[in-house]
């Protein structure tokens, strides 16, 4: 949902109706026009790393306006990034309500929101055997999750929890395998069943499927694309047309920067990019620093020279898909159908067909 494709006007209008919004926290200066300007030409990425921080609080105080009092808010910040603890210090100074993190074990979290205690403290994980890693390793910090979010690879976009594009159909990532294995480590740690709330997401695109969840023991679902594309999204309407269009020909499974496989839609800079893939892995060779000026990323492809993991800008080219640029911009996307298909709908629209199977017609 980054870079600025969930900001604080999907995250308000979905904590409006008592759900839980959630700002991704990378790059929002990219809202920020001010802020654009002063950075646009900076060579200084201390200066960009603040800019940004600035941009985050910007969000979540506008997020907290929009949502009246209701529902939650939380801030995503991938373990990936290299600001991550930053990050995560600014949302807990602006009053966010939980932190979600993902891509990447976040084992200090506790120990970085120590002095937040009524700040739900949320990890992303693909598997039973990360859950109780997670869970043992903070039980040491005198800290349980607060929920862990369960995203499966095969379904889920962005950067997915598997180590290379051949795993991500491995059935240890199945809800039906994970959630019962979790709650049955829960109960042989002497935890119980409802202390650390289960949240699946990947692939969740109908009431029947959330019901299907719940008997499980999850206790609550999350979606992606799907909000991503709703008329309160923060991307540009290119962008929506551009996820919402997309059929399974279209979705493209590829190493990503962050090391991690990721699925996307093709567009013309994406056949550009595999099909000189081989050919700038064959020359990847460190340099001496990002070419934007700033890392953004722990491990990156492109500036590391890693030549197994992508030769791209994953800053610029997400830059451009908030735009709706498909000549140059990177689209993750979930691989699922969505609810609505290729309609545009209202976040309202999408929590009451979730919730109740109710499918109104479009106004």
């Amino acid at each position: 949902m980054g870079i600025g494709v969930s900001a604080h006007r999907l995250a308000g209008n979905v904590a409006r109706l008592g759900a839980m919004g959630t700002i991704s926290a990378v790059d929002l200066r990219r809202h920020h026009p001010d802020l654009m300007r002063e950075t646009a030409h900076c060579r200084d990425g201390a200066a960009i790393d603040r800019a940004n921080l600035r941009a985050l609080d910007r969000e979540i105080v506008a997020a907290r306006e929009l949502a009246a009092g209701n529902g939650m808010l939380a801030v995503n910040v991938m373990r990936a990034v290299s600001e991550y603890a930053a990050y995560i210090r600014q949302a807990l100074t602006s009053g966010i309500d939980a932190i979600v993190v993902g891509a990447g074990l976040p084992l200090d979290l506790p120990d970085l929101a120590a002095g937040h205690p009524d700040v739900a403290l949320i990890p992303i994980l693909s598997d039973a055997r990360g859950i109780e890693l997670i869970v043992k390793k903070w039980m040491r910090k005198k800290r349980l999750p607060d929920a862990i979010i369960v995203e499966h690879p095969r379904f889920a976009g962005g950067h997915l929890g598997a180590s290379r594009v051949e795993g991500l159909d491995d059935p240890r990532f199945d809800f039906e395998v994970v959630i019962p294995a979790a709650l049955a480590f829960f109960r042989s740690a002497g935890i119980a069943d409802d202390a650390i709330p289960l949240i699946p997401a990947g692939g969740i695109n109908s009431p029947a499927r959330v019901r299907e969840l719940f008997a499980l023991g999850a206790r609550g679902v999350q979606l992606g694309t799907a909000f991503a594309v709703t008329e309160e999204g923060d991307a540009a309407p290119g962008f929506k047309a551009v996820l919402a269009g997309a059929g399974p020909e279209d979705i493209v499974e590829f190493m990503s920067v962050a090391g991690l496989p990721a699925r996307a839609v093709r567009t013309p800079w994406l056949d550009n990019y595999l099909r000189h893939l081989p050919r700038m892995q064959a020359v990847a060779r460190r340099k001496p620093r990002c070419t934007l000026h700033f890392d953004c990323l722990i491990q990156c492809g492109l500036r590391d020279g890693v030549e197994s993991i992508g030769q791209f800008c994953i800053d610029t080219q997400l830059a451009a898909a908030l735009r709706g640029d498909v000549m140059k911009g990177l689209f993750f996307r979930g691989a699922a159908a969505l609810p609505f298909g290729s309609q545009i709908r209202p976040v309202r629209d999408l929590i009451d067909y979730l919730l109740g199977g109710t499918r109104a017609q479009p106004a």
